[in-house]
């Protein structure tokens, strides 16, 4: 039979198992249930929010106020316990007359503990008083508690079906990857508006009809292969190697030599003692330990520690550089030369997304307007860019002149600059083509040109690195129809 400590020690849960339940209630609630279902990728991606949760949920308790009433009703009860037991009976009457003024769910009981404003003056009714009290302060405390875990549960649960509504809608067009799935997760905080995410969709569908198009964009995309760098990095390590030395106990002949031992004379050592003459001589180099001997010894292995140098080279692969597109909006490029363009975009945006690059979108006619697809506003970002209308004229130069200013910044490093336009405008300065043909040869960058036109004029064209052709006129339709 368990005792009422250790029945108490397991009911009672702190605060962490309280959040961890919390959060399990509400992933497991069967609206999310019917989205992981549907889209299992995103179950992975949701675990990540949890410490976040957990600290959106801490700070939202911390930071409620309790009501007025329960405030009031608490500093009465925090001023009762410093009180005497004389002091407390006689301010009784007071007390419960407060009590049923802030209308405290105590009251009755209180009033149950004094029956006809009977009241037995003993330090027993004193503490029960106060027991009593206290355990309505503590229900009150832990109902706002629970009130206010289940507004934020609701909160919580409405913004993981809008972002996993709006997720799982752009999956199609945007995520290649668990990256791109990642990142788009974390754009879809930003609020967005059912309607509006609805026109990504609908130029991912009008993609998804022009492979062409998403070829080209997946060409361009991943032509420039990601550059790698070699780090070298010198350590000093430790050899554990094996030295031969000579051992103590002789084993076996390994040489001659010259010594007093005379067990191991050779024969021609002792023929001298066989001559009389000789015989003076031998006990002369006896003495000088000079006498031929063989000479017997061991092998013996041991262990050494030697310390040496090694340099080791990791081979490490860069992340490729960011993505400026810039799009022509002049009236040429309207009709289905804009749908074209966006979707190209949207292309892009899908290949950033899964490189971990950024993508930098600039229109330019009369002005230059800028969008970054892939900032934590991205959606909002590409959903007013898509909004827009190509009815302006066309100011190529501009346009390039900024996109240089740019890439001279170190954000900007190996970055890929992009122009979509038909090419149907006047000829650069010379000032702007020594300028990219310096950030060329000099930094690295490339310049790609996206013509949507076979009327492009040659003169502006020739400073690209890459020209990626896209005939988007009636002729090219017909023909890519044709071919399906």
């Amino acid at each position: 039979m368990p005792s009422l400590e250790a029945v108490e020690a397991f009911l009672v849960m702190n605060e962490s198992e309280l959040l961890q339940d919390f959060l399990v209630g509400l992933i497991a609630a069967p609206q999310l249930a019917v989205f992981f279902e549907k889209y299992p990728r995103l179950r992975k991606i949701i675990d990540r929010e949890w410490p976040g949760w957990q600290r959106r949920l801490r700070k939202r308790i911390h930071d409620t106020n309790v009501p007025d009433d329960l405030a009031q009703e608490f500093t009465l009860y925090q001023h009762q316990l410093l009180l005497g037991s004389g002091e407390f009976f006689r301010r009784l009457p007071a007390t419960l007359a407060a009590l049923d003024s802030q209308g405290s769910p105590f009251s009755h009981k209180a009033h149950q503990l004094c029956p006809d404003g009977k009241i037995t003056h003993s330090d027993s009714f004193h503490t029960l008083f106060l027991q009593q009290w206290r355990l309505s302060l503590v229900a009150r405390t832990l109902t706002l508690h629970h009130q206010v875990m289940e507004q934020e549960r609701e909160m919580l649960q409405q913004e993981l079906q809008q972002r996993m509504q709006l997720s799982g809608a752009l999956e199609p067009v945007l995520v290649e990857n668990e990256n791109a799935a990642g990142r788009l997760w974390d754009m879809s905080r930003a609020p967005t508006h059912h309607g509006d995410y609805q026109l990504l969709v609908q130029y991912g569908d009008f993609l998804a009809g022009q492979p062409e198009l998403l070829q080209l964009a997946e060409r361009l995309g991943r032509s420039r292969a990601a550059d790698p760098q070699d780090h070298a990095d010198t350590q000093l390590e430790i050899r554990r190697v094996l030295v031969r030395e000579p051992a103590v106990m002789p084993e076996e002949v390994s040489g001659i030599h010259q010594s007093d031992e005379i067990l191991r004379l050779m024969p021609s050592e002792l023929s001298l003692l066989g001559l009389s003459e000789l015989e003076l001589e031998f006990y002369r180099r006896l003495l000088e330990k000079r006498l031929m001997t063989y000479r017997l010894q061991g092998d013996a292995w041991r262990e050494q520690q030697i310390q040496h140098r090694v340099t080791y080279r990791h081979h490490q692969q860069q992340p490729k550089g960011p993505f400026i597109v810039c799009v022509d909006t002049s009236g040429s490029m309207g009709g289905f030369h804009e749908q074209c363009a966006k979707a190209f975009c949207l292309a892009l945006m899908r290949i950033a997304l899964a490189d971990n690059r950024r993508c930098y979108i600039m229109l330019f006619s009369t002005a230059i307007v800028q969008y970054e697809l892939t900032a934590d506003s991205g959606i909002d970002q590409a959903i007013r860019f898509l909004s827009q209308r190509f009815r302006g004229g066309t100011d190529l130069a501009r346009c390039l002149a900024q996109t240089c200013t740019l890439l001279q910044q170190p954000t900007w490093q190996q970055a890929d600059a992009v122009v979509i336009s038909d090419f149907i405008a006047q000829r650069l300065p010379e000032e702007t083509q020594g300028l990219i043909n310096q950030l060329q040869k000099q930094d690295g960058h490339c310049f790609h040109a996206v013509a949507m036109s076979p009327h492009g004029k040659p003169s502006i064209m020739k400073v690209f690195d890459y020209i990626w052709r896209f005939d988007s006129g009636i002729k090219g339709r017909l023909l890519r129809r044709w071919r399906h």
